[in-house]
């Protein structure tokens, strides 16, 4: 399939039948890393990273992604650059654009990364934005196939807590696009968009797929082959909203009581991580003391280390998915 030279900005940037291309590139790419035999198709090629937003999974990711394929990179945050302070965006394109063979943009809103694209003479990969985490998705439909055998149309999993956010909104439209079928339990105030929810909807007729948003866990979770969630404040948002959101939220955590109301005993945990599960990082121990949730917030520390979870599975496969994108936009 040839991708070549495309962008990776969100999710319906590819078809179904491209992201499953993708998906299954990665799997090979990483049995070819497991069993020492890669080959590779970037050499001599050259990515920016630009970092707007820090980052662990998609820096490390897209740098030994890149040097496993014999390329190089370059790390571009905001000291150590002009982007979007001295130079504007499109300037910033045009430039890197004489440079490198392709850019990564992690940052805050959809429409910087579209500008950088639209400027750009190379593919943009979207590591992530407020809207959308396509790079993310990748990894955790490659993770549910390996977890379930299952290819995603047959995929059935529950997505719980914040879906106001980009991964309540790209687990929604990646689901509608391949055809699985997802659940949202969460407060409504806290759903994806009306327009997030309608192009879900609008992509359902041709993947086959279902849709559930609801308030009730009980009614969400039966059957599901895994549960997903994410922290309840996302990146960017001030630390006011914890006692708000843990509020609203509190009774959406997963714990071992959610975990047996899918009512299967193969049921796996998921999440994109960072997640507060203990109080071994500086913010979870402010939180925990904010809120008084001394067992984890968005998921017990129990569930969180369970042979249910699947989560360092999942942060692994960041590697192996953005290798993909790369191999085929930029690969020789």
């Amino acid at each position: 399939m040839d991708l070549k030279n495309r962008d990776f900005l969100k999710e319906i940037d590819f078809t179904s039948e491209e992201l499953l291309y993708l998906i299954d590139l990665a799997i090979d790419l990483k049995a070819q890393k497991k069993q020492r035999r890669e080959i590779q198709h970037m050499v001599g090629r050259n990515i920016a990273l630009i970092f707007e937003k820090s980052s662990t999974r998609t820096r490390c990711a897209f740098e030994v992604a890149a040097f496993d394929q014999g390329a190089h990179t370059t790390y571009l945050d905001g000291l150590s650059s002009q982007v979007g302070h001295k130079e504007s965006i499109a300037d910033t394109a045009r430039v890197l654009t004489r440079y490198y063979d392709a850019i990564q943009y992690r940052g805050k809103t959809q429409s910087q990364i579209q500008e950088l694209a639209d400027f750009s003479g190379v593919p943009v990969y979207n590591g992530l934005t407020d809207e959308w985490h396509p790079t993310q998705m990748l990894a955790d439909f490659m993770t549910m196939i390996e977890h379930s055998g299952k290819r995603p149309k047959d995929v059935s999993f529950t997505y719980v807590g914040d879906a106001r956010s980009n991964m309540g909104n790209s687990l929604l439209v990646t689901s509608a696009l391949l055809g699985s079928d997802i659940r949202i339990a969460s407060p409504q105030a806290l759903w994806p968009a009306a327009d997030v929810q309608e192009l879900a909807q609008g992509l359902l007729a041709k993947s086959g797929g279902s849709i559930l948003l609801t308030e009730d866990m009980d009614e969400a979770l039966p059957g599901s082959d895994f549960i997903h969630t994410d922290v309840w404040v996302s990146m960017g948002e001030s630390e006011e909203v914890w006692k708000e959101r843990v509020e609203l939220l509190g009774s959406y955590q997963v714990n071992e009581v959610a975990l047996a109301k899918t009512g299967n005993p193969n049921s796996k945990f998921m999440h994109c991580l960072p997640g507060f599960h203990n109080e071994q990082t500086t913010v979870g121990r402010e939180i925990a003391h904010k809120t008084g949730m001394h067992d984890g917030l968005e998921v017990t520390h129990d569930v969180f280390e369970s042979e249910a979870s699947v989560v360092f599975d999942q942060a692994e496969n960041r590697l192996h998915t953005i290798k993909a994108i790369m191999v085929a936009t930029i690969g020789d």
